[in-house]
């Protein structure tokens, strides 16, 4: 493993930790973004920092300067090929959940490896489940990667089955929002859905990306409730996010699912443009 990996910044600073009283580790009053490093670069990174930009904003505090964040990329060493988690949390202070006035917002960079999946999953699809847990509707936060990840931790403890690759999570009334760490589209064999996340959900980096390009292709999609009922085999369904890229799903529970030409063509337009940490992009076979 490269030295490169583990590598950790706290506010400009190697090796340094939060300390006790940061809101992030006391509430999880943050946000965070995962970004694909490829050939040596942080994939997407105007979009993710926006995001996280966008996230701060939300929870009502004013994130640290955009060239702080480039400026400790400067101190990192940078493998061909890994993650790059940016956290910014509030920083520390404020009486009990009540925010500080003037906070001081903690930011963190680490440098993790790549995750290991195997290759069949690009190529062949993945098996998901659906997830027992659901996603409370909370229209304050709807859209950002805020730090409060219980819902999932919850509903990735669902399953062991390393042949699972996902599961899907629904709103309490059994809307499909989204997997566990990843967006959803769904093809009907007319058009492109994606789950509306007006309640609850994130707003993907890989997903909005996916779609400018299904768009440019002459695509038609659209964003709305989609309910867990409505999925049927004839339906195809894939995962994405900013790592894997994107997934086709071959079968929910024991539903199998079609494969669709067009969600091929928005993968392997990822490749071409090396924008994830996919098979072809890192060199691997099956």
């Amino acid at each position: 493993m490269t030295a490169a990996f583990g590598q950790r910044l706290v506010n400009g600073l190697h090796g340094a930790g939060l300390p006790p009283g940061d809101r992030g580790l006391r509430y999880g009053d943050g946000v965070f973004e995962t970004i694909a490093l490829i050939d040596g670069q942080p994939a997407l990174l105007d979009a993710h920092l926006g995001r996280l930009e966008r996230g701060c904003y939300r929870l009502g505090f004013t994130p640290p300067p955009r060239e702080r964040f480039e400026a400790d990329l400067s101190r990192l060493e940078l493998p061909a090929f890994g993650v790059l988690r940016i956290t910014c949390t509030r920083g520390p202070g404020g009486h009990g959940y009540a925010p500080p006035a003037e906070p001081s917002p903690t930011r963190m960079l680490e440098v993790q490896p790549p995750p290991q999946r195997p290759a069949s999953w690009w190529m062949h699809g993945v098996q998901v489940c659906d997830c027992q847990t659901r996603l409370a509707a909370q229209p304050a936060l709807a859209g950002s990667k805020h730090l409060n990840r219980l819902e999932q931790v919850l509903a990735r403890a669902e399953w062991s089955d390393p042949g699972i690759a996902e599961g899907l999570m629904q709103t309490p009334d059994g809307r499909l929002v989204e997997a566990t760490a990843a967006n959803l589209i769904i093809d009907d064999g007319q058009r492109l859905i994606v789950p509306d996340t007006q309640t609850g959900g994130i707003d993907g980096i890989m997903q909005a990306l996916l779609l400018e390009r299904a768009a440019a292709e002459g695509m038609a999609w659209e964003r709305r409730a989609f309910p867990r009922r409505a999925l049927e085999s004839g339906h195809a369904l894939a995962l994405c996010n900013s790592l894997i890229g994107l997934w086709p799903v071959k079968r929910v529970g024991p539903m199998a699912l079609t494969q669709s030409s067009r969600l091929r063509r928005l993968q392997d337009g990822i490749d071409q443009e090396r924008l994830a940490l996919t098979p072809a992009v890192m060199g691997e076979g099956e």
